[in-house]
């Protein structure tokens, strides 16, 4: 299958903690969050690391630069074919996207890709990710 993969995304919940990530979003800026006590790198941006559970995080754009580390192709959706999967950040955390601009038989594990905003449904855009 050669189609390119596109579908609708539900607009996301934005709260305090998270519209700073999500006003950035709205000017094609990635950001993620480090903390400041470990000096890990985090995804989801929240306000307590993960990591040593310090309150000292800071916002830190990223060129959204990573490689995908697994994927799942959907073939049964009303839309059409979309891929869901999770891409590990050059900075180190790894997260969960969507992919666009590939054809379903042209993902793969290792590949290089990068962020990209797109529009929602009535919301903020989110971050997906694409082929380098």
């Amino acid at each position: 299958m050669s189609e390119i993969m596109t579908r609708p995304i539900p607009a996301p919940a934005v709260n305090l903690e998270s519209k700073p990530f999500f006003d950035a979003a709205e000017e094609g800026r990635f950001l993620i969050k480090r903390c400041n006590a470990c000096g890990e790198a985090h995804w989801y941006p929240r306000t307590i690391c993960p990591n040593c559970h310090s309150d000292d995080t800071v916002w830190e754009e990223s060129p959204g630069d990573g490689v995908i580390y697994t994927y799942s192709v959907m073939y049964r959706s009303p839309t059409g074919p979309y891929a869901i999967g999770y891409v590990t950040l050059n900075e180190g955390p790894t997260m969960m996207t969507n992919f666009v601009d590939v054809a379903p038989d042209g993902l793969a594990i290792g590949m290089k890709v990068k962020v990209k905003f797109q529009p929602t449904e009535g919301g903020a855009p989110v971050p997906v990710f694409a082929p380098v």
